[in-house]
């Protein structure tokens, strides 16, 4: 199965081998090389994100250190040093080939509160909108265990999970997955194509990366599980292939491509109708049902006659029908007392009520489940 030719929104891990010169700094012509490829992506009308290491070992060039150091402190400074040339490198290179860039660093803490969460979302959505690629490291600056046990490949899968992609590529020092370590087992079997989640690609993958990088396969195979949540498809592959993002666009096989089970849109709306506890719900009258039910429009706030508990922003709640039972599912825009301010008002003026406007809808239409008898999912 070819992963990338139908992706429209992708986003692609780099390690620290391929960014940087045997972990003497960044390296100029590598990443002209992702830039590059990155550029004529674009020029497809597909939307990139970059999910870059490389800083730390830019701080150690740039502070003259040989050996990675082993105190945080330490590593915290040469991250803070380093994410300067690192960042300075990805706009000199992608601007000369036409393409804005922006900067985000993120740790676990942001993708795992709700507000972080969402407000990074909505950040990241944004970039893409505007035709610019984010180019996203953790934020080892400030974090205590990330440097010490994080490692690029979750941070991608998660901002895979985030911004709903449809291919998450991690590029690598290494062909992909096999059966055993070719290292040791020299007549190892390549696997070209497996589910994603299939416990027996854990005990295919392990062994740690480079002295640069942090990660080995291992890592690389749970982040595809993670990806795989909410539908994604991730493909590991060689970095120094020539061309490789390009080839993959095409439907060459390069690498190991480990497939989501669940589609993309499926997965999300999967996950809300298995959410056995709800924190809220808002009724809805007779003009939003039907539009929700026959049409599969959004619901906007004007639709709404009542709501229900107290959720936040980011909860799923349920969406009843004049006659209180379950219509559907979604994950909510505004928080219950939000909502309140907003219920049976026009989307204009979302902005004049609350100060501030994130969404036109109450739930979009993405983030929408109907609810049939028994619990299925409508179509």
């Amino acid at each position: 199965m070819s992963v990338v030719p139908a992706a429209r929104r992708i986003v692609v891990k780099v390690g620290s081998s391929l960014v940087t010169d045997g972990g003497r700094g960044v390296d100029a012509e590598a990443i002209g090389n992702w830039a590059r490829q990155l550029a004529a992506l674009a020029r497809q009308g597909r939307e990139l994100l970059m999910v870059s290491s490389g800083a730390i070992a830019e701080g150690m060039k740039r502070l003259g250190w040989t050996a990675r150091p082993t105190e945080l402190h330490e590593l915290q400074a040469a991250a803070a040093v380093g994410q300067m040339g690192l960042a300075q490198m990805y706009e000199t290179r992608l601007a000369a080939h036409g393409m804005r860039s922006a900067q985000v660093l993120l740790t676990h803490a942001d993708l795992a509160d709700r507000e972080r969460y969402l407000n990074a979302r909505s950040t990241l959505q944004t970039l893409l909108a505007l035709q610019v690629i984010p180019v996203i490291n953790e934020n080892d600056t400030v974090v205590n265990d990330e440097i010490k046990f994080g490692d690029n490949d979750t941070l991608g899968a998660l901002v895979a999970n985030l911004v709903d992609a449809d291919a998450y590529v991690i590029l690598t020092d290494q062909r992909g997955l096999y059966e055993a370590d070719p290292r040791r087992d020299p007549a190892a079997r390549f696997v070209e194509e497996a589910v994603a989640g299939d416990p027996a690609l854990e005990a295919m993958a392990g062994g740690a990366g480079t002295a640069i990088g942090r990660g080995g396969m291992l890592t690389k195979v749970l982040a595809a599980r993670r990806a795989a949540r909410s539908g994604t498809s991730t493909v590991i592959a060689w970095g120094r292939e020539p061309d490789v993002l390009l080839r993959l666009a095409t439907g060459e096989r390069i690498g190991t491509a480990l497939v989501a089970a669940t589609p993309k849109l499926a997965a999300r709306k999967q996950w809300m109708l298995d959410q056995l506890q709800l924190r809220g719900a808002v009724v809805v009258d007779a003009g939003a049902a039907a539009k929700l039910r026959d049409e599969g429009k959004s619901l906007l706030p004007i639709g709404i006659t009542e709501v229900q508990g107290e959720f936040a922003r980011g909860d799923v709640i349920a969406v009843r029908a004049p006659d209180g039972t379950e219509l559907a599912r979604g994950l909510a825009n505004y928080s219950a007392a939000e909502t309140r301010l907003v219920a049976r008002k026009p989307s204009s003026q979302i902005e004049s009520l609350l100060g501030y406007a994130n969404e036109a809808e109450m739930i979009h239409r993405d983030n929408l489940v109907l609810v049939q008898p028994g619990g299925a999912a409508g179509p």
